[in-house]
């Protein structure tokens, strides 16, 4: 007596492998928008800054962090800035600075302007995170971290996946991360170091990214 096969016919692992790919296709769609996301809002905190400091300088006529009447135009609790020269038009200070260094007070006294939200109280580290975990801080081109930066301002942001600062790169500026606007060194960098071309830049290697405004 012959015994009937079992198994899964043609049809059956064709219908399986179509669910498997459909399934594998929406992992890596929702992945690439997840991706996407991230570089949209890294974007906004380098277009943000500007945003405050004008808005500051309009209400105040002075800049946020080198504002010498800081505590009459935000009260009491607001921290003069230390490190540089009040008053004199530059935030100084480098970038992730803390205390009452200029580039530091900044944030403080963006957000008692009512164009920020966060902390204010300058005892700790109130400077903002970015969509992947690292810090934002600002400074000027004779303190950044990136020789041959330019701009009344530099943003920077740290700990950013190569693959995000090549995609904003690309949002933001040239397509090349060793000239213009925005430009890429390795995280951590303290001392002032050459930008990274875009072809040396690691996908998940983290960097910090800044940008001259």
């Amino acid at each position: 007596m012959k015994r009937k096969q079992s198994g899964f016919t043609l049809i059956e692992i064709a219908i399986v492998l179509v669910i498997i790919g459909l399934l594998l296709g929406g992992v890596l769609k929702g992945q690439e928008l997840i991706n996407s996301a991230k570089v949209k809002n890294l974007a906004t905190d380098f277009k943000n800054v500007p945003l405050f400091i004008y808005g500051y300088q309009d209400k105040y006529k002075a800049l946020p962090g080198d504002d010498s009447s800081a505590a009459a135009h935000l009260g009491a609790s607001a921290v003069a800035g230390t490190g540089g020269t009040l008053g004199n038009g530059v935030i100084q200070g480098e970038w992730a600075d803390t205390g009452t260094v200029e580039a530091h007070v900044f944030w403080q006294h963006v957000r008692l302007a009512n164009l920020a939200a966060g902390p204010v109280d300058t005892a700790g580290d109130i400077r903002p995170d970015n969509a992947s975990g690292g810090k934002i801080g600002l400074t000027n081109a004779a303190e950044s971290p990136i020789t041959g930066m330019t701009g009344s301002y530099i943003v920077c942001s740290n700990s950013i996946p190569g693959k995000f600062a090549k995609q904003l790169d690309i949002t933001l500026d040239n397509q090349d991360t060793a000239s213009g606007s925005l430009r890429v060194v390795a995280a951590g960098t303290t001392t002032p170091a050459a930008a990274i071309a875009t072809a040396s830049i690691v996908d998940d290697t983290p960097y910090l990214v800044c940008m001259g405004f």
